[in-house]
Parts: C-alpha cells; sequence; structure tokens
C-alpha cells in the first residue's frame, strides 16, 4: 500500500520507516513500538489515533510511501530502501514520563529503583550503593521507588511526616504536634497504618466474600448456559424432524394430486377417442351410403331405381345416429384453485403459530436483574429471539453478490468464484482498469442495490477487515479518507478486530464493545434508509445501525487486512 500522508499521528513528525496498522492509521515503526512496549503490561493494545482496542498485539506492515523513486503495480509492498534508518531504540534504563528518577543523577536520570524514607530521595542502582556499603546510612529505611515525595514532607514545616493526627485525619510532623495540633488525639503514621491495616484486611474479607458469591453465580450462570444450549440444540433437532414430516406430508399431498390429475386426464382421453373412433366409422358408412345414392341418381333403369330408393330410405330412417357434445368450459382450473387457497392457509396459519412461539419464548427470561439487590448480584439480560432483528424477513430478502475484479486492489487475491477475497504479497495479474483501487486494499461488488430491502452474511478472518457500502463515485486513486469506504460521506462501514468493532461514516466514528463474530450479517433497506449489522451465530444481535437517506444505488465493499479475509456466504 502507498501512503499520501506525511507525518506520524504519534510524534507528529515526517514519516520514518512507516507502518500500518489493522485499523489502517501510520505512524513511525519506532514510535508505534515504543507505544506499545508501554501497553504490554495491560495485554490490551489500542490505535492511538482512533482507540480501537485489540486483545493481541498487532503485527504492523511496512509501507511503501510517495517518497520511492519508482513505482510500480507489481512492486512489494515494503517501505523503499531510499528511506534514512529508524533511529536507534531508547534506553530503557533511563526514566520515561511515567517513572521514578533517580534525585542524585545530573542531566538525564536513569531510573529510581529503591526510595530512602529518612533522605526523602529515590535513588538508581548506583546512586543507592552507598547505602548498603556505609554504616552511616543504616538506620535509614528503604522502600521500593516513590514518586511524588513532596507528598511525604510537611508543606508548613518541611520535615517528614511522621505522626497521624485522629482529630484532623491527615498526616503530620513532629513541629506540627507544638502549634497547629497541640493537644489533638495523634498517633505515630506506624500504628495509624496498623489499626487501617485491619480495616482493610476486613474491607478485603468482604470483597473476597462477594468474589465468592460472584464465582458462585457465574458457575450457575455457566451451567445455566450449558443447558441452555442442550435445550436449544434438542428444540431444532426435534424442530427439523417435525418440519421434515410436514414437508414430507406436503409431497405426499403433491403426489396424490398429481394422481388425481393424472387419473382424470386419462379417464377423459379414453372416453373422448372411443367418441373419435365410433365418429369414424359413422362418417365412412355415411360417404359409402352417399356414393350410392349419387350412383342410384344416374342409374338409367327405373325398376332398379323404384327398389332400390325404398332400400336406401328404410336404412336411413331405420338408423338414429347419437350426438357428441363437448362441454367448452371443462378444465382443471378448480384443482390449480383449491391448491392455491391451500397455500394461502398454510402461509396464514404457519405465521400466526410462529407469532406465538415467539411471544412465548420471549416472555421466558433466562436470567434476571433483582435491582433490591443491585450490589449483590451479577448484571444479566433477558434473552429474545427476535430482539433487534430486522422488520423484514432476513432470507427472504437474501441477495446473490459477487466481486468485481476490477475494482479489486491489486494485491487481492479473488477465489470461490469471485465471493472470497484476501489480501496476499504478491500482486495479482489484473488487467487495467480505471475502477480499481490503486493504493487500499479494497474491493467492490458487481451488484448495485437500490429501492429495496437486500440481506447478505460475510464471514471474515485475520487481524482485520471492514464490511460497508459505497455509491459508486467513491475515489479510486490514493490512500487518502477520500477512497477508504466508511471514511468520507460516500460510504459506511463496520471495521471488525478480535476484540471491538468500529462504525464509521466521514468524520463520524463509533466505538463498539459487542461480542466477537466471525459472520457479519448486513440488512440494507434503502427505501427506508437504514444500514444495520449484525453477529451471527445461535442468534442474531444487532451491533451498529446507521440511518441515512441514499441518493443513488449502493454496492457492498470490503477492505482487507494482511494475512487477513472476507467471504460472502451463499444463503440460497
Amino acid at each position: 500500500m502507498s501512503t499520501d500522508q506525511e507525518s506520524c499521528h504519534l510524534c507528529k513528525e515526517d514519516l520514518r520507516d512507516p507502518v500500518s496498522i489493522p485499523c489502517g492509521h501510520i505512524f513511525c515503526s519506532i514510535c508505534l513500538k515504543t507505544y506499545w512496549d508501554h501497553a504490554d503490561h495491560t495485554g490490551s493494545y489500542n490505535c492511538p489515533h482512533c482507540r480501537v482496542t485489540y486483545n493481541k498485539r498487532p503485527t504492523p506492515r511496512r509501507l511503501q510511501t510517495s517518497r520511492s523513486s519508482t513505482h510500480s503495480t507489481h512492486s512489494h509492498p515494503r517501505m523503499s530502501e531510499t528511506y534514512p534508518p529508524p533511529p536507534p531504540d531508547p534506553d530503557y534504563n533511563y526514566a520515561g514520563p511515567q517513572d521514578v528518577g533517580c534525585d542524585i543523577c545530573i542531566g538525564k536520570k536513569h531510573k529510581a529503583i529503591k526510595t530512602c524514607l529518612m533522605c526523602l530521595a529515590s535513588y538508581c542502582e548506583r546512586h543507592l550503593k552507598p547505602h548498603y556499603e556505609n554504616p552511616a546510612f543504616k538506620r535509614h529505611k528503604l522502600v521500593d521507588e516513590i514518586g511524588h515525595l513532596d507528598r511525604q514532607i510537611c508543606p508548613q514545616h518541611q520535615k517528614g511526616l511522621e505522626l497521624f493526627c485522629k482529630t484532623d485525619q491527615m498526616c503530620i510532623c513532629v513541629l506540627c504536634t507544638v502549634k497547629e495540633h497541640k493537644g489533638h488525639d495523634m498517633v505515630s503514621a506506624e500504628q495509624e497504618r496498623s489499626e487501617e491495616q485491619q480495616r482493610l484486611g476486613a474491607t478485603q474479607a468482604e470483597i473476597q466474600e462477594r468474589i465468592h458469591e460472584r464465582l458462585k453465580q457465574m458457575e450457575e450462570l455457566k451451567q445455566a448456559v450449558d443447558s441452555l444450549k442442550s435445550s436449544a440444540q434438542r428444540a431444532m433437532q426435534e424442530c427439523e424432524k417435525l418440519f421434515g414430516d410436514m414437508m414430507r406430508s406436503i409431497e405426499r399431498m403433491q403426489q396424490e394430486m398429481t394422481k388425481l390429475i393424472s387419473s382424470n386426464k386419462r379417464a377423459a382421453l379414453n372416453n373422448a377417442e372411443g367418441h373419435l373412433e365410433r365418429l369414424t366409422h359413422e362418417i365412412a358408412d355415411l360417404k359409402k351410403r352417399d356414393n350410392e345414392i349419387t350412383q342410384l341418381s344416374r342409374t338409367e333403369d327405373h325398376i332398379h331405381f323404384i327398389q332400390s330408393y325404398h332400400m336406401l330410405i328404410a336404412q336411413t330412417e331405420a338408423e338414429e345416429l347419437p350426438t357428441v357434445s363437448v362441454n367448452p368450459y371443462f378444465s382443471f382450473g378448480p384443482v390449480t384453485k383449491a391448491v392455491s387457497e391451500m397455500k394461502v392457509h398454510l402461509h396464514d396459519i404457519s405465521n400466526e403459530e410462529l407469532v406465538k412461539v415467539a411471544k412465548t419464548v420471549n416472555k421466558m427470561p433466562f436470567c434476571q436483574l433483582d435491582e433490591a439487590k443491585r450490589r449483590n448480584t451479577v448484571k444479566v439480560h433477558t434473552v429474545a429471539l427476535t430482539h433487534d432483528m430486522p422488520s423484514l424477513s432476513p432470507l427472504s430478502d437474501a441477495c446473490a453478490l459477487t466481486l468485481d475484479p476490477n475494482t479489486a486492489y491489486r494485491q487481492l487475491y479473488l477465489s470461490r468464484g469471485n465471493r472470497k477475497a484476501a489480501l496476499k504479497r504478491e500482486p495479482q495479474d489484473y488487467a487495467d482498469s480505471a475502477s480499481r483501487f490503486d493504493c487500499l486494499p479494497q474491493v467492490l461488488c458487481k451488484e448495485p442495490l437500490s429501492g429495496g430491502a437486500y440481506y447478505w452474511e460475510v464471514e471474515w478472518s485475520g487481524e482485520g477487515a471492514s464490511v460497508g457500502i459505497t455509491y459508486k463515485g467513491i475515489k479510486r486513486v490514493g490512500y487518502g479518507d477520500s477512497c477508504r469506504i466508511g471514511y468520507n460521506r460516500k460510504s459506511w462501514s463496520l471495521f471488525c478486530s478480535d476484540s471491538s468493532y468500529s462504525a464509521r461514516y466521514g468524520k463520524d466514528q463509533v466505538e463498539i464493545n459487542a461480542p466477537y463474530s466471525s459472520r457479519i450479517g448486513v440488512f440494507l433497506d434503502h427505501s427506508a434508509g437504514t444500514l444495520s449489522f449484525y453477529t451471527v451465530g445461535d442468534t442474531m444481535s444487532l451491533i451498529h445501525r446507521f440511518k441515512a437517506s441514499f441518493a443513488e444505488p449502493v454496492y457492498p465493499g470490503f477492505w482487507v487486512w494482511y494475512e487477513s479475509a472476507v467471504t460472502i456466504r451463499q444463503l440460497s
């Protein structure tokens, strides 16, 4: 990736050996290392710029910058060798802003390792040696380094604080007892510490008792969760079996209806074929008789004519030919109508029953919070199957999406029928396209979405990825915010990391703490102007919802970090 950013967000100086992290922000390599080295003891790492949180320390990626002597779409994504080498690592023996410095060191101070309560000074390892080696310091009391030693000195008499005034509830020096605190109830600091230590012990015992209670409640909750999972699994299996039985019943009904139509069709055709055969014979006989009459009409033998005439007339009058009547309105339309009405009834009944089941289940709290005992109970929430679900059914609005290779960053590798994108080290052999993102690891889908409701799901893996939508006019050239999905007024996005989410639209950014999910559901109601993101698992939970007025069709798009990938799931 290239960068047009010129200064580091940490030191505010020109970038030196620039690196990028999963959220996309850029820093000097040494600045970021020093910043995160101080966070190692917490185990939680924040982006110094946007405050996105990571549970594990991400691996920064070196960037190629605009100072490179040449630019090629096939160049390695590392920093150009023309950059000056980074400055040497700092000497961590010296005191930093958060450390206690040695009071004896001149100039740049080393870290203090001990504080002397008699000298009221802190010492590094070298300047502490006299306290161990010189008998004059034998009675001095050394403790772990203490910052703000001025708090150990009486501000009025510049003497060490040795006593505690119970009357005024404050630490005092010996000279304070002469005038300011004369006649007050005073004890040594050691004695007051001993008394407070006992009270502290009682408080600690109470805290430990609370910990025990919480652990017990947590164990009960875990057991309930396991039972809940088992119950849900059984219910899903039984429902799957019952719905299978119902579908088989419908299939049997379909087979019976097919047999009914086929048998009636066969009977009607047999009847019609019989009438056709009879009519064929009758037509043949009538034609034969018509031919005989024609020949008789031409004979000159009067006697033969008279005798034959009476015989032909007698035969014709003796035969009464049956009439075949056809019903012009006969059809199987009533069967289709009956099945259609059956479908409507089944749909209405299934919807009514589904609503009844959902209401019944949603009224059953999994666990509750007793407001009267808030301090002694664990805060939990009622489980609701349809909480924060889209107003329309996600699966009924599922849309098929494919990634557009003409928009893909050259190091994005597309696979699975252009439904998966992964960021690789080596550039791909894509044709030149004005629609391609040339500096950012992004790709858009081919399909424009407009004027309706759409639902799709994405599987993501790795250190970080963004899921979002954008207008077609988003800038494709460069590294700035005008190109990145979610960082301008033409696009909206949700950035996913291993421990948090970040919703972004232009300069507006919302940090979201929600359970980790590798499967994200996206529901877009273009007409209503809403874009919702969900965690998808056994249940769906809303992460964030944007409200907007979409002025034109939008395209789903993705931003993919190194060693990460996004896959559009097939829902149909």
